[in-house]
């Protein structure tokens, strides 16, 4: 079999020898199965093609009655026993098939959901769900194709093969030298085939992605009249999806006429050399016989010439799912990481430098501390670097070099599970789940009871807004979170951080577009959140981060100035001009709505 698949798939049988080293063996008793009752529906076909001899003999010519029922009969149970075969072989590949995309997509998105941030960065979002949905259907196809082609095709053939050669073998090589020349001309269709199958598939992601971000987008989309613009964006993706599956057509139907072509040749041939012998006293039977079994063994043949074509097209989506199956994350559990010790929960970057890529560094030799049970503000403008410390802390990355610790505990040594079950983030993109206000809190923390789950949304001072909704917690609020205004999505995130209970608070400028009373709420509602943990805000807006124990300054990847708010406004440094910048000289905002120390 190895052999035969080797010569099948050529170029693409690395990858589809892997494909089947990891599934065969699980699937292989219900595919020998599929395949026992394609050798039935293969037999049935090769017996009643053999059946002409006796039918053309010994009724038509000898006119024996008993043969006449006896034939028919057989004839009946020959095809009786194709049709139960036949249904029973698409039942079980049917399910077969079904089960290999389940499992090959809890696969892919187990490997989904283990990578890092950084593959997400790299990798479209179109084409991670092309890839989700398409390989896992191209593994399937990959694995029925081979067995429909083994179990019925060559099966079939085999017998029809065996029918002509027992009933004249002189007609059957006549029959059989076209065979070389068809697969010989179809391997330079194939090569040009191939070379198309990925960009089909890239074409098909360019599509995805152009919907995606339609449906994401609209408001922009229509705020600021880019109709026009997305029209032409997927006017242009559609047509490079189309003009590829019409070149993919127009190759692969040059099989049809090739293979009929050099049949219509052998059959010509045949009837020429097999009526000169009937009429020279052969009897006709041996003669029908063989051409109704050339004629049936025209459809496993023409599958089987174009097989080689099929399967290069699903070997291309299963070589992209592997290709994200081996993804390997930047970020992983080291050998012999430990959970994250208990502790206050005290943070500290040394000398750390970083970047997400060639770039440039986003942090530079960074020495940054924020004590356990304090308040720590990061602030400066945007590109400072300030989320890239959330990051590293988060370990969404790891520094390129320094180290990142949490009492003491280089967080490259503990495992990530430890490392985040000790921290809760809060962030300016507040991301809601499509779901339930219950689902969205009860992330939190798995298990947690109904009364902790209201307690956590009274703290967040979400419970009056969720109570007056016509379910209550049990309201659907649409994807993302659409059907709740920007403030009620942030609270219900908050309450999601107050059900985690975790000693280390991340807040990155989580009212940054609220309004005034939106903002007063959340205020309180974070206010209670820091208190007794560890917290570290950034924040654009000053007076939302005066009141912090320590605030750190910010600059092309540097801290640049560290210190209290008065401290730093009586340096006259960078602190201080951002600070005039925001109040316009006028004193230091006392009269801001600020995060109070905890």
């Amino acid at each position: 079999m190895q052999l035969f698949l080797s010569k099948l798939a050529g170029p693409d049988f690395p990858v589809i020898g892997r494909l089947l080293g990891e599934r065969w063996r699980k699937l292989a008793p219900r595919y020998a199965l599929a395949i026992a009752f394609m050798t039935v529906t293969a037999g049935a076909t090769a017996g009643a093609a053999y059946l002409m001899k006796d039918l053309i003999n010994k009724v038509f010519l000898d006119k024996d009655p008993y043969f006449i029922g006896l034939i028919a009969g057989i004839i009946v149970a020959l095809y009786t026993a194709k049709g139960l075969a036949s249904y029973a072989q698409e039942v079980i590949l049917s399910r077969v098939g079904n089960r290999i995309i389940a499992d090959t997509q809890r696969q892919m998105y187990d490997k989904l959901l283990a990578l890092d941030l950084g593959f997400y960065q790299r990798m479209a979002t179109g084409d991670l769900i092309t890839r989700f949905t398409y390989n896992a259907q191209a593994a399937r196809d990959v694995l029925n194709l081979i067995v429909t082609s083994i179990g019925r095709d060559l099966f079939t053939l085999i017998g029809l093969v065996i029918v002509m050669v027992v009933q004249d073998p002189l007609m059957s090589a006549m029959a059989l030298v076209v065979g070389p020349i068809v697969f010989f001309v179809l391997g330079g269709i194939l090569k040009r085939m191939r070379k198309l199958f990925r960009r089909g598939v890239d074409s098909v992601s360019a599509v995805v992605s152009a919907m995606q971000e339609t449906a994401q987008g609209v408001r922009v989309i229509k705020a600021f009249g880019l109709e026009a613009a997305m029209r032409a964006r997927m006017e242009a993706a559609i047509v490079s999806v189309e003009k590829v599956n019409n070149r993919m057509a127009a190759i692969s139907a040059q099989s049809n006429p090739l293979v009929d072509t050099l049949g219509g040749f052998a059959v010509a041939a045949i009837v020429v050399y097999g009526g000169w012998r009937v009429m020279n006293g052969a009897t006709p039977g041996e003669f029908f016989s063989f051409i109704t079994a050339l004629l049936m063994a025209n459809d496993p043949a023409r599958r089987l010439s174009r097989v080689n074509i099929t399967l290069a097209g699903a070997a291309t989506g299963v070589r992209m799912m592997y290709e994200l199956i081996d993804a390997v994350p930047d970020v992983t559990d080291r050998p012999g990481a430990r959970p994250l010790g208990a502790g206050p929960g005290h943070i500290r970057l040394e000398d750390v430098s970083f970047g997400y890529d060639a770039r440039g560094a986003a942090l530079d030799g960074v020495n940054l501390e924020a004590a356990a049970g304090s308040m720590t503000a990061l602030v400066g403008i945007s590109g400072s670097g300030k989320s890239s410390v959330l990051n590293l802390i988060m370990r969404f990355w790891d520094p390129q070099s320094g180290r990142v610790t949490i009492d003491g505990q280089d967080l490259r040594a503990v495992t990530l599970a430890s490392l985040r079950g000790r921290i809760a983030l809060v962030s300016q993109d507040t991301f809601l789940f499509a779901g339930s206000i219950r689902d969205n809190i009860m992330q939190g923390r798995a298990g947690a009871s109904e009364a902790e789950m209201i307690a956590a949304a009274q703290a967040a001072h979400a419970h009056g807004f969720i109570s007056a909704m016509p379910q209550g917690y049990d309201t659907q609020i649409g994807e993302a979170g659409g059907q709740l205004s920007g403030g009620q999505r942030q609270r219900v995130s908050i309450a999601r951080a107050f059900l985690k209970n975790a000693e280390i608070i991340l807040l990155d400028e989580p009212t940054s577009a609220l309004d005034s009373e939106s903002d007063a709420a959340i205020q309180q509602a974070l206010l209670a959140l820091m208190q007794g943990r560890t917290t570290i805000v950034i924040a654009h807006r000053l007076a939302t981060v005066m009141n912090a124990d320590r605030i750190y300054v910010m600059d092309a990847g540097r801290v640049v100035e560290t210190g209290s708010h008065a401290d730093l406004l009586a340096r006259a440094g960078s602190y201080a001009r951002l600070h005039a910048l925001q109040f316009g000289g006028e004193g230091v905002g006392e009269n801001a709505p600020a995060l109070p120390r905890t």
